[in-house]
């Protein structure tokens, strides 16, 4: 059902999935962000679910059908993976979405191409690029993604790549746009109150919506709830409307 097509940033492939072929041409495609240790292939549902909307998700280098380069792990790096499938995927105007990590590359996009964007997803994650601890990467990778099976989404070169080369970066650039912000309620949840708090005040147009029996990941304990959110934030804003979600 949908396009495999790989854009070349420089010298590494970077592969997204594209619903292009089964899509409404006149709706705004969104673009999404995954998480750290997340492939294009594991948003197939997310895709359907949002047809008849054109609809790209990206692995960001190191992982699913990505090249792995040997460095170049940082913000920009990533952000540069995003506007490699932007420009290779032939968009003008979209809608902008990212999930945990993700989160980091989609507002790194947002603080320079406000323009390009008709609005804003974040998902459970702070406005800000984290930098990983010494030992991080060891402990991911064997205390992670070894016992859970997703080692067979991101390699490990990746994974070390990103605690050797990332940086602490604040995103807090004032912006004008509509943002809709996710969080999930219960602990486990990666954005806090002080860090809601700081959402509000770099966000003009902002829409929060938590989910009260949600920690980190929505997607496994209030799947539907998350993609009717989504689905009712991207058709309101279409047509320039507004949104109200309430918090459950």
């Amino acid at each position: 059902m949908y396009t495999s097509g790989l854009a070349i940033n420089q010298d590494v492939n970077i592969h997204y999935l594209d619903s292009i072929q089964e899509a409404d041409q006149m709706l705004t495609p969104i673009i999404i962000c995954p998480g750290l240790s997340e492939t294009a292939e594991q948003y197939e549902d997310l895709l359907t679910y949002l047809l008849p909307r054109r609809t790209i998700a990206l692995s960001f280098r190191g992982r699913g059908r990505s090249d792995t380069p040997r460095s170049n792990y940082d913000l920009a790096d990533h952000v540069s993976d995003l506007s490699a499938v932007i420009q290779d995927s032939a968009i003008d105007r979209f809608h902008l979405m990212g999930y945990s990590r993700g989160v980091s590359y989609a507002l790194g996009y947002a603080q320079t191409n406000e323009n390009r964007l008709i609005s804003l997803i974040v998902q459970d994650y702070p406005a800000e690029h984290k930098q990983m601890p010494v030992q991080w990467a060891e402990d991911y990778i064997h205390n992670y993604l070894m016992p859970t099976g997703r080692n067979k989404y991101i390699r490990q070169q990746a994974v070390k790549g990103i605690q050797r080369d990332s940086t602490s970066i604040q995103l807090h650039a004032k912006l004008t746009l509509p943002v809709l912000v996710i969080r999930g309620l219960l602990e486990g949840s990666l954005v806090s109150d002080e860090e809601l708090l700081q959402y509000t005040h770099m966000l003009k147009d902002l829409t929060l919506k938590e989910f009260a029996h949600s920690a980190h990941d929505i997607r496994s304990t209030e799947k539907d709830a998350l993609y009717q959110t989504i689905k009712d934030f991207l058709n309101e804003h279409e047509t320039n409307g507004s949104v109200d979600l309430k918090a459950d």
